[in-house]
């Protein structure tokens, strides 16, 4: 199966692994419109994959749903719009219960507004993607409230599978990926994320075109649906 001539939207596509999607699809002949709340951003992202850019803010729905109504229909949507914000470790004692409920917002609430607005307009056998990581399987001491919002995000998923069906829906769980976030974290913390690569069977970070290639094929493979797949270079089997 091919993506040629297909639409396809990248959410968070300015950016590391929704960038490398976007690149993905554009170069397999797809339409792709990268959007995402920071207009600069995207189009400038846009102008070097042979893309056009929107604006949408999943964080609003109003804006989600006038984002759909003036954008039209796609044949697949990819999910990858996130924020770090409470990613860091820290004592449960320290939480800020507010801060917290916020990170619902983007990753699963936003991705519910998308389903609402734009997944249900999908075409039968076109896809939804959603992005995950892989804290809902290997918790990690300090972030709780990251594990349940992953462990909510694959329920989701498999939720939405069965209610949009036959619209194909689908979850992608990136483990340790370099992309330009890396950048911005504290010097230790990156050094700390790197000694965990060395734990993992692909003893190294995967890249974004690795993380990437998982989208498309949920795009491109017409019988998968309702799957959480893993790309992280087997630091589940690493004990």
């Amino acid at each position: 199966m091919t993506l040629r001539d297909k639409r396809v939207l990248v959410i968070g596509g300015g950016s590391g692994i929704g960038l490398g999607v976007a690149k993905g699809a554009a170069s397999e002949g797809a339409n792709v419109v990268i959007a995402s709340r920071d207009a600069k951003k995207i189009a400038e992202a846009a102008k070097n994959i042979d893309a056009t850019s929107a604006v949408i803010d999943v964080r609003d729905e109003k804006n989600v749903a006038q984002f759909f109504k003036d954008n039209g229909a796609f044949d697949h949507i990819a999910f990858t719009a996130g924020d770090w914000e409470g990613f860091m470790p820290g004592a449960l004692a320290d939480l800020d219960l507010a801060k917290a409920a916020e990170r619902m917002t983007t990753r699963f609430w936003g991705a519910v507004a998308v389903a609402k607005h734009g997944a249900t307009k999908l075409p039968p056998g076109g896809s939804y993607t959603i992005t995950n990581g892989m804290l809902a399987r290997r918790p990690m001491k300090g972030m709780p409230i990251v594990t349940a919002s992953a462990c909510a995000a694959e329920g989701l998923t498999l939720g939405l599978a069965v209610d949009l069906a036959p619209v194909r829906v689908n979850c992608v769980c990136p483990g340790l990926i370099e992309t330009e976030m890396w950048g911005k974290f504290p010097e230790g913390y990156r050094d700390m994320m790197m000694a965990m690569t060395k734990k993992q069977l692909v003893q190294r970070p995967g890249s974004t075109a690795e993380a990437a290639e998982c989208y498309l094929t949920c795009m491109r493979n017409g019988f998968m649906t309702g799957q959480i797949i893993r790309i992280e270079g087997g630091i589940a089997l690493a004990g």
